[in-house]
């Protein structure tokens, strides 16, 4: 039976990689790498440095993503899209038949907004399936602004900016973290009434952080975030709100 490791790496720093991650990576046949067109090839890039400086003798095998159909719901759209990466997936594998160990390097950690787990269980046949825990980019923001995620004795909901949007701020939370959202839907609330710690690129040389109320940062933010943008063609943002005690 083949095993897949599914391999956090954090948030393109190559110091985020654990000793479990190194191990997994020292034990593959071949790695796979997706390619994300020509905008986002630093990121292919970065992986395939990551692997040449633990496993210089691993096969990489490059393959293309597929484009999400905009035409779909949006669920109905993902699970289309995750079904046809899936067959690529096994499509590539099959060029590698004598591959027993194959490893996907993933940004941050595999359980934690990321569907390389959900991918993986559509293949067929099924392989056997390790994951490996990352450096998330909920981490490397708290890190980097030097906080602590929670207040005294209280939770934290994550979230991302799609249900921020369609829903608001959620009922009974004073500390959301935001992932996977192109559109600064922070822009929606009283400004007044949060603190904010965004970052970008973390953990890597490129890293951009803004941090303070959030009426006085937001368009900064914004600007910040479309120069970045710009200049990378390719943008991996997450931010914290903390709302504010009423007065």
């Amino acid at each position: 039976m083949t095993q897949l490791f599914l391999i956090g790496i954090g948030t393109g720093n190559p110091e985020h990689l654990t000793g479990e991650a190194r191990r997994a990576m020292a034990q593959a046949d071949l790695f796979l790498v997706p390619h994300k067109g020509d905008g986002k090839s630093d990121l292919a890039d970065l992986r395939t440095q990551i692997i040449a400086e633990v496993r210089s003798d691993a096969p990489v095998a490059l393959f293309d993503m597929p484009v999400r159909d905009d035409s779909l719901p949006y669920i109905a759209r993902v699970d289309a899209w995750h079904d046809e990466i899936a067959r690529i997936w096994m499509a590539t594998m099959a060029h590698h038949p004598e591959a027993r160990k194959v490893a996907l390097l993933v940004w941050g950690d595999p359980s934690l907004y990321d569907s390389t787990l959900r991918i993986a269980a559509r293949l067929e046949p099924q392989p056997e399936v390790h994951a490996v825990a990352g450096i998330t980019s909920v981490q490397a923001l708290t890190a980097a602004h030097a906080i602590p995620l929670n207040t005294l004795n209280a939770p934290v909901t994550i979230s991302t900016g799609r249900r921020l949007r369609d829903y608001g701020w959620p009922e009974g939370c004073e500390t959301l973290v935001v992932m996977l959202d192109g559109d600064c839907t922070f822009q929606t609330l009283d400004g007044d009434a949060f603190d904010i710690w965004w970052g970008a690129y973390l953990g890597m040389p490129e890293q951009v952080l803004e941090c303070g109320r959030l009426s006085d940062v937001s368009k900064r933010i914004i600007e910040t975030r479309a120069k970045a943008r710009a200049a990378h063609g390719w943008i991996m943002d997450t931010y914290l709100l903390r709302r504010l005690p009423e007065k």
